[in-house]
């Protein structure tokens, strides 16, 4: 039983080169996402929905029986893995691992749908699905890599966060207090300017509001100069993250020497 459950765990997260059954079952799951996320986008098209959308619903539930087993086999398979080898307390842990929750949530909205009365949630638990999409990263080597960017710069990435929260707050309050007066119905209060100051910040500039006063006009450049400033750090930080992090992948896992 434990060489059956090592056997299925390596088929379905560490696969070796050359193993056909795992590169069988990756093909048919990777498939299945991409035919989903096809089924989901154009089950919003009315005319579609009309025609094919028994086929759909179909298509739907026989892709939940595959994710359903794929999720139960790998949650009893992952015992054969030193850090969840304990029966109950492994597999809870293994349980709320962040690709496990990805695997839960691609089938949750599907059962959940059998108990929603609100069609509005009904609808949003539908939308739901687009989260298959996540799956990929088990098959993807790049969205690896970003994962592991991600998590090595997260604490850059939060304080470059909370200062462009801190720019957002101030520039919002800074364009209150200039144009309230003169424009109170498109500057009413802090929390609304905030909507101008984020598409200032990012230099998206929609046009439904802006400043007419001098003083708003000499704060709305300032906002903008800072926003292409600010908004520079994270891509940077990322960017720096992901030279840093494709070296080290070309680096020899013995001596730790590059690789040409």
């Amino acid at each position: 039983m434990n060489a059956a459950r090592a056997r299925l765990w390596q088929i379905l997260d560490t696969p070796e080169p050359g193993d056909r059954w795992a590169a069988a079952t990756g093909t048919v799951l990777i498939a299945l996402i991409a035919l989903n996320l096809a089924a989901v986008i154009l089950g919003t098209v009315h005319s579609v929905a009309l025609r094919y959308g028994a086929w759909l619903d179909a298509f739907e539930t026989f892709s939940v029986a595959l994710f359903s087993l794929e999720y139960l086999a790998r949650l009893w398979s992952c015992s054969s893995r030193p850090a969840y080898a304990r029966p109950v307390l492994g597999r809870l842990r293994y349980f709320f691992t962040p690709l496990a929750l990805i695997d839960l949530i691609a089938v949750l909205p599907y059962f959940l749908s059998f108990w929603a009365v609100d069609m509005r949630f009904l609808r949003a638990l539908r939308l739901l699905r687009l989260f298959r999409i996540a799956k990929f990263g088990r098959y993807s080597e790049t969205l690896a890599l970003f994962s592991r960017v991600m998590r090595h710069k997260k604490e850059e990435l939060v304080i470059t966060s909370l200062l462009m929260l801190i720019l957002i707050i101030l520039s919002a309050s800074l364009m209150y207090f200039a144009e309230n007066e003169a424009q109170p119905d498109k500057f009413p209060d802090i929390p609304t300017t905030a909507w101008w100051a984020v598409v200032t910040l990012t230099t998206v500039g929609y046009g439904d509001v802006f400043p007419i006063t001098g003083l708003g006009k000499l704060f709305a450049s300032f906002v903008a100069i800072f926003g292409i400033a600010m908004f520079a750090l994270p891509a940077g930080i990322l960017g720096a993250s992901f030279s840093e992090e494709m070296r080290r992948d070309k680096r020899c896992p013995h001596c730790g020497e590059a690789l040409e």
